[in-house]
């Protein structure tokens, strides 16, 4: 057997899968978050590991399986926080998360003193955002100086659970590409940007772990690791990924044409290919997969945490939404809203905030603003597609995450994109993913090496009672709305989403 975990924002999950690519059993644990009104949010990495053991052996007893019949772990972890470890492995201060936007000022620094945009994406293949680690390296130096001086390996966190389960300190190019420190072309560490933070004293160039690739083993669990999570010193643990990189493999996004939403408390949008894509002007986040290839991704920070946020303030739970956004007509009667609650990515707005326009007395409802609010996020995915497709065409959308769940919200897409919208049978692709990244490591250590797309092919399943299929007669209310939105973020903030 085998098992994925997946490390997010808001809980943790584990999948058990069995060697036909079924999964057995289940585990959840959720995380506390530090918030601040200034763009803090961090979380204590110990509250990872607790949440880990909790999903673990929460998989293990829903499959009904003992401990020594799993060969082989896989981690997926939230992307871009920062771990900062002194010498002995202590963490050193809770991590800064990808959703931190109190370092917005030190990722402005950087691409300042990188040259620019340009020589960003020339240097090392992307162009730094806010959220991405690099960022947290320079405010770690300016606003934690003892942690700064103390600072002897910097982890993200599913390298930290890496380390946590095996006692090596490793990253793998997938995750590693999220950093802005790291070459996507080259597939390598760029230390002459970190010099730029410790003015070339190779400081920070000695606190990188070493890089492995995608299908190689980190190590054997540790006694203690073993112990905790209920299984053997024998299971190993595969170089794990980002959880955008592990989404990819657990919905089956290993081949070129193929597209997966991810609609969660951030939404993302991305694709394989067999060659680096790279944007001079850093709206694709120009990623290596964790699958051996690459993974062009755009993210936006605004999603189910903003309708979900909007139905609380009226009074509702989530399943208002579905029931506004069959209520309410496409274009929501004229109201648009830019649901920039969180500042946002993509388009690059860390300080933005949200915005309702063309309220009237005739189109202010409760089914009219949740409709708007949907579209909102909506379309900010819809420019996100539009640039990581760079005008190819998709026939099909692979669709996970919270948003998934709901009929309504998977018809709009359908009917915005004209594509078919698909939805894997698990809605658990990140942890999914980890366990098939497993599955592909164990095989290849022992001595029976398989592609990871043959392995793909017999766990990734399509719930076909949840497809939804585009209508045409709808397709140009959509397209008004979308150049309301289009319109409103160019006039607003001076920025043209696609």
């Amino acid at each position: 057997m085998f098992i994925g975990i997946d490390c997010g924002t808001q809980g943790t999950k584990a999948v058990v899968l069995d060697p036909e690519g079924k999964i057995l059993g289940i585990g959840h644990a959720a995380h506390q978050i530090i918030e601040h009104a200034r763009g803090t949010r961090e979380q204590d990495p110990q509250w990872w590991i607790d949440a880990a053991i909790i999903a673990v052996r929460g998989a293990l007893d829903a499959a009904g399986i003992p401990g020594d019949a799993v060969r082989a772990i896989g981690v997926s972890g939230q992307q871009h926080g920062l771990v900062p470890l002194d010498a002995n492995g202590k963490v050193l201060r809770p991590a800064k998360l990808w959703n931190d936007t109190e370092t917005a000022p030190q990722n402005e620094e950087m691409v300042r003193r990188m040259g620019g945009a340009a020589a960003c994406e020339a240097k090392i293949g992307l162009v730094p955002l806010t959220g991405y680690t690099l960022s947290k390296v320079l405010w770690l130096k300016e606003n934690a100086p003892e942690a700064y001086d103390q600072l002897a390996c910097m982890m993200l966190p599913h390298d930290y659970l890496n380390f946590w389960l095996t006692g090596r300190r490793v990253a793998e190019y997938g995750d590693a590409s999220g950093t802005a420190y790291f070459d996507i072309r080259k597939r390598a560490w760029s230390e002459d940007v970190l010099a730029l933070i410790d003015d070339g004293t190779g400081k920070l160039a000695s606190c990188l772990p070493e890089l492995i690739a995608a299908d190689d083993v980190v190590g054997t669990l540790t006694a203690e690791a073993a112990e905790a999570l209920g299984l053997t010193t024998r299971c190993i643990v595969s170089a794990g990924g980002g959880d955008n990189m592990m989404g990819a493999i657990g919905t089956g996004n290993l081949t070129e044409g193929v597209v997966t939403l991810s609609i969660g408390t951030s939404a993302a949008a991305y694709t394989h290919s067999d060659t680096p894509v790279t944007d001079p002007q850093g709206r694709v986040a120009a990623f290596c997969s964790s699958d051996g290839a690459w993974l062009p991704l755009v993210c936006m920070m605004n999603a189910t945490g903003v309708t979900t946020k909007v139905a609380s303030v009226l009074g509702h739970d989530v399943t208002a939404i579905d029931r506004a956004l069959a209520a309410s007509p496409a274009g929501a009667e004229g109201l648009t809203v830019l649901p920039f609650l969180n500042g946002e990515r993509t388009p690059d707005l860390p300080t933005a905030t949200g915005t309702v326009l063309g309220l009237s007395m005739v189109n202010l409802t409760q089914d009219n603003l949740l409709r708007a609010v949907t579209e909102g996020v909506t379309f900010g995915m819809l420019a996100g597609l539009s640039l990581i497709l760079s005008g190819r065409a998709t026939s099909a959308i692979h669709l996970v995450g919270g948003g998934a769940k709901s009929p309504q919200w998977r018809q709009m897409i359908a009917d915005a994109t004209g594509a078919t919208v698909l939805v894997p049978l698990s809605e658990e692709a990140g942890a999914l993913g980890g366990a098939l990244q497993a599955q592909w490591a164990w095989q290849k250590y022992d001595g029976h090496p398989m592609a990871l797309s043959e392995l793909a092919k017999t766990a990734v399943a399509v719930d076909a009672s949840k497809t939804a299929e585009p209508r045409p007669s709808v397709r140009a209310d959509y397209d008004e709305a979308f150049a309301r939105y289009r319109k409103a973020v160019l006039d607003i903030h001076g920025v043209d989403v696609i």
